[in-house]
């Protein structure tokens, strides 16, 4: 087994079990969204307790846009992950690589060999013309990813989403509805991105009975984490935003180049000496 600093790194099944304790009932946890394995690093180093993927800000560093990636690019990048932290790593799987149950659940089965020890499946169709699955066969893909992860030897985290706050669908009557079916179904966690106020959270909150996950760093909404905690909210993750904020400061500090001829975003930048004592802490 290697080492992190003299101490054997955790095992699967230890990170499996320390991020099902993280949602205890009471608690709220922010779960900050890297995109590759040295901003994983990074937000490991800063005192996070676990990390989810962004299919979106993967996307991003491989020059591509959201949801233009396959599940052989994105086990890989989950895999990379979770080598490079000795954090509990979710995994966006997108709506699992597939329409089926049966692709749902070979998706989970697939990302769970990859270190990882919990992921999401949503019911964003791919179909602009019905852009969400029929409630049916959304709960039907959420049940079987559930069998699927309870046939593993460790604890996985299942999170449902339900997209329809996404798609132009702000049904909240709906959203609930779906979150329930798939609570019924075995999700682990419940997920409504796109959720803009402190009454729909509220809600979400009160129409389950599993721990919720509300995303900030999506345009309108402000909220902090003393009030989703006092909302109710079990775990807050921050989507593509951190990646976008990276990749704006770099496009800020590009266009000073090019139009002042100056170099003053380098007051902003972290030291050369700091990130390199970072990453030497542990081979990545």
């Amino acid at each position: 087994m290697s080492t992190h600093e003299g101490k054997p790194r955790p095992t699967q099944h230890d990170k499996a079990e320390f991020f099902s304790r993280l949602h205890r009932k009471g608690s709220c946890f922010v779960i900050p969204n890297p995109w590759d394995a040295g901003s994983a690093r990074l937000l490991e180093h800063l005192g996070f307790q676990a990390l989810a993927s962004t299919g979106a800000g993967y996307a991003f560093s491989r020059g591509r846009s959201d949801l233009s990636l396959g599940a052989e690019d994105m086990l890989s990048h989950l895999a990379a992950l979770a080598e490079a932290t000795d954090l509990p790593v979710s995994a966006d799987l997108q709506k699992g690589f597939g329409d089926s149950p049966d692709d749902a659940a070979r998706t989970l089965a697939e990302a769970a060999r990859t270190g990882i020890v919990g992921g999401s499946i949503e019911d964003a169709s791919g179909d602009p013309q019905r852009p969400v699955y029929d409630i049916g066969l959304a709960a039907e893909r959420i049940r079987a990813a559930a069998d699927a992860a309870r046939s593993l030897r460790f604890k996985f985290t299942l999170t449902a989403r339900a997209e329809n706050f996404l798609y132009g669908r702000p049904d909240l009557a709906d959203t609930i509805r779906r979150l329930q079916a798939y609570q019924e179904a075995g999700a682990d966690v419940l997920f409504a991105p796109g959720l803009q106020t402190k009454e729909e959270i509220r809600a979400v909150v009160q129409s389950v009975d599993r721990p919720v996950n509300v995303i900030m760093g999506l345009p309108g909404v402000s909220l902090t984490l003393p009030e989703l905690e006092q909302l109710g909210v079990a775990r807050v993750s921050v989507g593509a935003s951190l990646a976008r904020a990276a990749y704006g400061a770099m496009m800020r500090a590009a266009r000073e180049i090019l139009q002042s001829g100056s170099f003053g975003y380098v007051a902003e930048a972290i030291p050369g000496r700091e990130i390199n004592t970072i990453f030497a802490k542990r081979p990545g």
